[in-house]
């Protein structure tokens, strides 16, 4: 009975960890610079999505919690088979990010987005697919996005992007004294 229930153990172990719960971030410090270094480079210059010119933006930083919501919709495609910004279980980039720890509450303004591709081999084929599609680029030089955090499964790719502003310290204060009220949004 001993040696089964220990079986048993490693076996929800190993079940937990491949489910990803407790997922922490799961790339490389290069993987995550090669990334910021090619985005922040075209932030700083600004460029054309399309027909559409895009200012130059604030660069961004790296986010773990974005980075576990990509890698579990990454690897849900992949193992699933589809290809879609709505997981098959009806999921939205909202869910997962929100599922990740990534949210709004605490925060003056709260954006996200999310970038999907399938197929490219390398970093650098990715990156140039998203800045030559006008959508993926627009998402890729949005002001309001100030973090980002990415995956590779397979042959499938995801960027989530988010931007959060804290209040103000004055903002703080009234909030803490009782004389503004937060109001959750839907």
């Amino acid at each position: 009975m001993k040696r089964l229930t220990r079986w048993f153990c490693a076996f929800i172990l190993l079940f937990l960890a491949t489910r990803g719960y407790g997922q922490q971030a799961v790339s490389t410090p290069r993987f995550q610079h090669e990334f910021l270094e090619y985005i922040n480079r075209v932030r700083a210059k600004g460029c054309n999505c399309g027909i559409t010119y895009m200012p130059p933006a604030a660069p961004l930083s790296w986010n773990d919690q974005l980075e576990v919501a990509a890698m579990g919709h990454a690897e849900d495609m992949s193992r699933r088979g589809y290809f879609s910004h709505t997981s098959l279980d009806g999921r939205t980039m909202q869910n997962r990010i929100g599922a990740a720890g990534y949210t709004y509450k605490g925060y003056k303004s709260y954006a996200i987005g999310e970038n999907i591709a399938q197929g490219p081999e390398t970093i650098a084929e990715v990156i140039e697919g998203w800045f030559k599609s006008p959508g993926h680029c627009e998402n890729l030089m949005n002001r309001q996005f100030k973090e980002i955090g990415i995956a590779k499964y397979r042959d499938y790719w995801v960027q989530d992007f988010g931007g959060r502003e804290t209040f103000s310290p004055e903002m703080q204060r009234m909030i803490k004294s009782g004389k503004y009220h937060l109001v959750e949004p839907d």
